[in-house]
């Protein structure tokens, strides 16, 4: 039996283990597990290698698609790129090889929306996940701007100077913090949303709800919003592809 599964924190919550359960299912796929691998601290991934017979492969969610980039033999070049893994193939040598396939789904989810006037964009959240965003970005030609709570190296705007101008300006926003997720779903970044307008496409990579606050501000102001459902299902499959079993 062939084992897949979910590196992460916390996890219960997971899209990944429920998506492939119903793929496999669905496509009659009977000799391979997908499970959560919840671990407290990233010094577990070796024992996890190590310890599970028939492993080929994961996904990696947060916090560890940084983390775990020094654990892994060999790195694609859009995860060298961008700097965040969120699949690992372990290769019949026992190699272990990281990918990135968020950008592929976050272009995929994203490109049938942009029109000629969206040029710029902020990026809220300086995590994994928000690397594979600003690479997919920068490479559609659209400037980017970190967002986040502290000033720090390659953050151009915190939440306390960020203002509505700026937020008039770019009108591509990303969220790409853990705001809003249930069950917490009565918050959101603290951006000034007075000046969203329906030039303005929000993009949630929260899937859970299927509207944050986050995006139902975004809505009243008349702006595309879209939620991370797409993203998942689409970034899945393309690990899926990588794992090929």
């Amino acid at each position: 039996m062939h084992k897949l599964g979910l590196l992460g924190k916390n996890i219960s919550y997971s899209f990944s283990r429920n998506y492939f359960k119903n793929k496999f299912e669905k496509e009659n796929i009977t000799n391979v597990l997908y499970e959560n691998f919840d671990i407290e601290n990233i010094s577990f991934f070796a024992s996890i290698i190590k310890n599970t017979e028939g492993l080929k492969g994961m996904n990696v969610t947060i916090p560890y698609k940084e983390a775990v980039m020094p654990y892994l033999d060999k790195l694609d070049k859009k995860a060298e790129a961008i700097g965040a893994v969120n699949t690992i193939k372990i290769t019949k040598k026992g190699k272990l090889v990281g990918y990135n396939t968020d950008c592929y789904g976050f272009k995929k989810s994203i490109i049938n929306h942009l029109k000629p006037n969206h040029k710029s964009a902020l990026i809220l959240g300086t995590g994994g996940a928000s690397k594979a965003i600003m690479y997919t970005l920068k490479n559609l030609n659209i400037e980017c701007h970190y967002v986040s709570r502290k000033a720090s190296k390659g953050v151009s705007f915190t939440y306390d100077t960020l203002t509505a101008e700026d937020v008039e300006k770019h009108n591509i926003i990303i969220n790409c913090t853990p705001l809003g997720t249930f069950p917490d779903v009565d918050v959101c970044p603290n951006i000034p949303y007075s000046t969203i307008s329906n030039q303005h496409i929000l993009f949630d990579l929260i899937y859970n709800p299927e509207e944050t606050k986050f995006l139902r501000l975004g809505k009243q102001k008349n702006a595309v919003t879209i939620n991370g459902a797409n993203m998942l299902k689409l970034q899945a499959e393309k690990s899926w592809s990588i794992w090929k079993i």
